[in-house]
């Protein structure tokens, strides 16, 4: 295990420095310790306009990170309703329904300060089914595997929706990142995220066989989080059922 831990550790720094190296990261910088926002995070994002998948969706549910704004902008334009983790998920989730937002402030609402503004909190009992998983990655291998700045957020985010029912393991996860970012190989823990495409600025990857999914919250492993007022919350939940 710590083995794993020491690799993970390894190949997030090496993608740091590549990007941070080859000036291809972007504003917030450096991109330590971040989902690092590339150069080419708009062509990524609209290579997802030609995914059956994307076509589907209804509702999305998109990390916050800033290499994925224009996808929650993308979204927004096209109707449909995101689902955004707020930071570390202090505040649980955010919906940003397109409905009831202007045209003219739909780029607002895609970033995280908008999305607090024109967005509405939510409990988890108001989360509604989700068609897509939107997610962020610092690196990312050809099997699905994928690796995060390292706070095990969007696993958490992922267990809950899981244990809420309104996601389950058909449900597709993509993710944009650069080219440079696409390793030889990421090991894989049980309660690892994957994914089941990944778009870049100059090509569109399907993760084919699917890649497993985790089944629900690993308690365990939560440590710090179980503090966390959400996990509380869905701990009552369950608790009740």
């Amino acid at each position: 295990m710590d083995n794993i831990k020491e690799e993970k550790t390894r190949l997030r720094r090496l993608i740091w420095d590549l990007m941070e190296r080859s000036n291809i990261s972007r504003f917030p910088r450096p991109v330590y310790g971040r989902i690092p926002n590339f150069v080419g995070a708009e062509e990524a994002a609209k290579k997802a306009l030609s995914l059956n998948e994307w076509r589907r969706a209804l509702v999305v549910k998109v990390n916050p990170d800033s290499p994925q704004r224009p996808l929650r902008e993308l979204a927004l334009q096209e109707g449909k309703k995101v689902i955004m983790a707020t930071p570390r998920l202090r505040q649980g989730f955010i919906m940003i329904d397109p409905a009831i937002i202007p045209k003219s402030m739909v780029r607002f609402a895609s970033t995280i300060k908008g999305a607090f503004k024109l967005g509405r909190l939510l409990r988890l009992t108001e989360i509604p089914p989700i068609d897509m998983i939107i997610t962020g990655c610092v690196a990312v291998d050809r099997r699905g595997n994928r690796l995060g700045k390292g706070g095990g957020y969007a696993e958490i985010e992922y267990a809950i929706l899981r244990e809420l029912d309104v996601i389950d393991e058909n449900i597709p996860v993509i993710t944009t990142v650069h080219d440079i970012q696409i390793v030889d190989h990421i090991p894989r823990e049980d309660h690892d995220l994957t994914v089941d495409v990944i778009l870049t600025p100059t090509k569109t990857l399907k993760i084919e066989p699917r890649p497993p999914k985790p089944k629900g919250i690993y308690w365990n492993l939560l440590a710090d989080k179980k503090d966390l007022p959400l996990i509380k919350e869905l701990r009552q939940l369950l608790s009740r059922e």
